[in-house]
């Protein structure tokens, strides 16, 4: 078997001479952004890479996921490489969708890139014969927790549970054979340097809201009306009263929105919808902060008379970076990118269903740079694909030689070390519990 180093400078020689390729994916998948469930193009995209690589996989998980595995044929723990299908909706952009506004203002484009980087490293090279254990490359669908009021819709119809990717896959049992997972997302903060790793990411909750009130001329008689838009905009206020409750540790986010305010002007608001997270840092945080919305927004509606319905979903747990893992992960990003280019990262008021996967495995989210503007804004722009891409891709494929080399010594350690949170069983009674709906109306 070949030495550690030989096997490092053997994937990250094929990363390299993968470049114009792994940058054309990312260009073409940035040109082609599609919201979450609906990734058909950007899953057919990285199933024909797979099939171009002789990777065996399937498809169609949770929709549109893509999973391949790398078998060295010896025993040893599972390691899973995640990249991320989906984009946001941020019509502004310059290459969003003429159609559906969606567009990749997030990164996902590059962590498509970088997954394919590191297949190509495995798939192009006999490090495999020098590995132990188990390698699953697997695109994933819907991480960005969008367009509630659809995907309800889908779980309706019994297409999914859950309305974000990993915890579906989690559900579906397609990670049950894996052992620890990782995935590296895109920053823009010029503090998180060229590669990072955060150590926590919040949590949050999700809630789908219907005031109903009753139709009525808005100008010749609104005292026969109720006006359900009255009510969403005193709910508005009151969740804004609660603000200075939030305590500053528990980084509290809410933020709510208006996605129907009415049918027609000239008609009293009687339909009115809202979608809203509460998120937090821990998920006794959450659930103190979605007391206190649910109050305000009972309360917008009682003082008009208006029905409410509160849908409240299971949106992903908190994140916390596994120290042993992290640790190997540094270790091969500063080979790359020096001392001067790693930076500090610190808790990510932001949500990620890699939370979820924290807290039932080992997991590890590094930062990369080469980004620039807002993440989810008009201006966001992969500035440096070197940075985005092929340094997390070789970063990862190096972790994956680092443990699962000498009889997968260093991923057993990790193993060892780590508790996870919850077993998967723990961890779906918890979603359900979270999930649950609720109707008001004036006694």
């Amino acid at each position: 078997m070949k030495a550690v180093a030989d096997l490092k400078r053997d994937v990250c020689a094929v990363i390299d001479a993968r470049a114009d390729s792994l940058r054309g994916v990312a260009e073409e998948v940035l040109h082609h952004p599609e919201l979450g469930f609906k990734e058909h193009a950007t899953a057919a995209l990285v199933s024909a890479r797979f099939r171009e690589l002789g990777l065996a996989h399937r498809t169609g998980l949770a929709i549109t996921g893509v999973k391949a595995v790398l078998d060295t044929g010896r025993p040893g723990p599972t390691v899973a490489v995640f990249g991320e299908l989906d984009s946001i909706l941020v019509r502004g952009h310059a290459c969003a969708d003429a159609v559906t506004g969606a567009a990749h203002a997030c990164g996902h484009n590059a962590q498509i890139a970088t997954l394919l980087g590191v297949a190509s490293a495995l798939a192009e090279t006999d490090v495999l014969s020098s590995l132990s254990g188990r390698v699953a490359l697997i695109a994933v669908p819907a991480e960005e927790y969008v367009e509630i009021e659809y995907r309800l819709g889908l779980r309706e119809k019994g297409m999914i549970e859950f309305l974000g990717g990993k915890p579906e896959l989690i559900r579906l049992g397609e990670l049950d054979d894996v052992d620890m997972a990782m995935m590296v997302h895109t920053t823009t903060n010029p503090e998180e340097g060229r590669a990072s790793i955060p150590p926590s990411l919040n949590g949050c909750l999700a809630k789908f809201i219907q005031f109903t009130g009753r139709a009525a001329h808005a100008g010749g008689m609104p005292h026969k009306g109720i006006n359900a838009l009255n009510a969403a905009m005193l709910a508005l206020s009151a969740i804004h009263a609660q603000r200075e409750t939030f305590r500053d540790e528990d980084t509290v986010r809410v933020h709510p929105i208006i996605t129907k305010g009415g049918e027609l002007v000239n008609v009293v608001p009687a339909d009115v919808k809202m979608e809203t997270f509460v998120r937090g840092k821990t998920v006794a945080a959450m659930l103190d902060a979605e007391r206190k919305v649910d109050r305000a927004l009972r309360a917008g509606a009682l003082a008009v008379g208006a029905k409410l319905r509160i849908t409240t979903l299971a949106g992903y747990l908190p994140y916390e970076t596994d120290p042993a893992f992290a640790e190997l992960y540094r270790a091969n990003a500063l080979s790359l990118v020096g001392e001067s280019g790693w930076g500090q990262a610190h808790h990510h008021t932001g949500s990620s269903d890699m939370g979820d996967i924290s807290q039932i495995m080992p997991a590890v989210q590094p930062s990369a740079g080469g980004a620039t503007g807002a993440s989810h804004g008009a201006d966001f722009t992969i500035v440096d694909l070197e940075t985005a891409v092929q340094v997390p891709a070789k970063a990862m494929a190096m972790t994956l030689v680092d443990l699962l080399a000498d009889d997968a010594a260093n991923a057993r350690r990790v193993l060892a070390e780590t508790k996870p949170k919850m077993s998967k069983a723990e961890y779906l009674a918890m979603m359900r519990r979270m999930t649950r709906e609720a109707l008001y109306e004036e006694a």
